[in-house]
């Protein structure tokens, strides 16, 4: 062989192991309990797709929400699939930071549940896939609720909340009333609580964009808020988030939680939760009007436009949220475990429907849930338990933090509202949405 052969063969072997070498997918999430499922389950895609390689960046809620957020802003290339939610998905698509999603006959997207595919569309675009999506409802401890002899309806309002707050409220036996989000941040704290002035009557911002913290409704909700976790809330209420207070209702200490949806499988789960056969569930509290009581959310699959390996995320993408890996879920670990909140096939399936005791009160929040009309007053915003325009990130992540504050005893309600009002009045003003 001479020394020309010899390039040509090295050559040849290059492009072969090339070929045969896999194509890494970084992929962003969060450390809620279906994405570590997901990532547990990924053997199934790369065995399926050999020439593909998963590698998972696992984050906290808040400290994912920023890393996606500077690396897209900065088109940084970090990632290339990305969990966000319906709050970031419209706006970046519109802005040109998102690849549109294309999907085949197949995935059929016209199983996707119309609130999950017009909230994470854009222009008539789908731009990020629905992993699960979600609404808020109440979570609550029949037992406890039997043993003080009260019978909750479907919908309740927040006076009947807190009146079996009071009743079912035992410290010394660990016992507390209700736990409610209190961690500052606008998809934390801020989320349960601004449907809590919306259903008090209240709003973010006028027709004008003047903000509204220091209205009667936010003084009145923020005031409940308030007093409702002090007088029976568990201590250190003003850090708990999602999995701080999945964990304190999955070890029989709340008796009441509103929060999202999906956590009814985790809490109904006797492998994780101590009371999952004395857990029952109604319809967000109400107090002047429905309206905006319950949020709308999805944990979307995302590809950033800056990603070199956009065909093989889109693969993945299509797997991830497809009817069967659904159906994987469900053969895996049980129908109540399914990621939910996406699909109409899912609530169509037996098995689930059998299994999963929250699956109507979960589908008829998620029904109910309307992002264009989620205030008693008319609102110039899209969006329930946020606003949403690019500036909303901002307000929401300093008003959260006087919120939390003021849950503390750091600060009063009007002290907080007053401050957050000021932080408000800042950013629109900058933004230029009034003088």
């Amino acid at each position: 062989m001479n020394f020309k052969t010899t390039l040509v063969f090295a050559a040849a072997l290059a492009v072969a192991g090339a070929a045969h070498a896999a194509t890494e997918l970084v992929i962003a999430t969060v450390n809620n309990g279906h994405m570590i499922e997901m990532q547990k389950l990924g053997k199934h895609f790369e065995a399926a797709n050999p020439d593909i390689k998963l590698k998972w960046v696992t984050l906290e809620e808040g400290v994912l929400r920023q890393r996606v957020t500077t690396d897209i802003a900065t088109n940084g290339g970090q990632f290339d699939v990305m969990t966000i939610g319906m709050y970031e998905t419209p706006i970046w698509g519109k802005k040109g930071w998102l690849q549109e999603l294309k999907t085949d006959d197949a995935y059929d997207v016209d199983d996707l549940l119309p609130a999950m595919r017009n909230g994470l569309s854009a222009d008539g675009k789908l731009y990020a896939a629905p992993f699960y999506g979600e609404s808020s409802m109440l979570m609550y401890r029949k037992d406890l609720a039997d043993k003080v002899g009260v019978k909750l309806p479907d919908r309740p309002t927040w006076a009947q909340v807190k009146d079996l707050a009071a009743k079912i409220h035992n410290p010394k036996a660990g016992v507390y009333g209700i736990c409610l989000r209190g961690k500052p941040g606008w998809g934390d704290n801020m989320a349960f609580l601004t449907t809590l002035v919306n259903t008090h009557g209240g709003q973010w911002f006028d027709m004008s964009w003047k903000p509204q913290l220091e209205s009667k409704p936010w003084k009145d909700a923020i005031t409940f808020y308030v007093d409702l976790l002090k007088n029976y809330g568990p201590p250190g209420s003003s850090a708990n988030s999602f999995n701080e207070i999945l964990a304190l209702y999955n070890a029989g200490k709340c008796g009441m939680w509103v929060d999202a949806t999906i956590a009814a499988s985790f809490i109904t789960d006797p492998k994780q939760s101590k009371v999952a056969d004395k857990v029952a569930f109604a319809q967000a509290p109400t107090v002047v009007t429905p309206k905006g009581a319950n949020w709308l959310w999805a944990w979307a699959l995302a590809i950033p436009a800056g990603s070199q390996k956009a065909v093989e995320a889109q693969k993945f993408i299509s797997w991830a949220t497809s009817k069967d890996y659904i159906q994987l879920v469900g053969k895996t670990n049980g129908w109540d475990h399914v990621p939910t909140g996406t699909r109409k096939s899912t609530y169509a399936n037996r098995g689930f429907l059998s299994a999963a005791k929250f699956a109507l009160p979960e589908r008829l929040a998620i029904d109910t849930a309307n992002p264009n009309d989620s205030t008693l007053p008319k609102s110039p915003y899209v969006g329930v338990q946020y606003a949403a325009i690019p500036e909303f990130q901002a307000i929401g992540i300093a008003v959260g933090q006087q919120m939390s504050a003021a849950l503390a005893g750091k600060s009063t309600v009007d002290e907080a509202l007053k401050a957050s009002q000021a932080a408000a009045e800042r950013e629109m003003k900058k933004a230029g949405y009034y003088k």
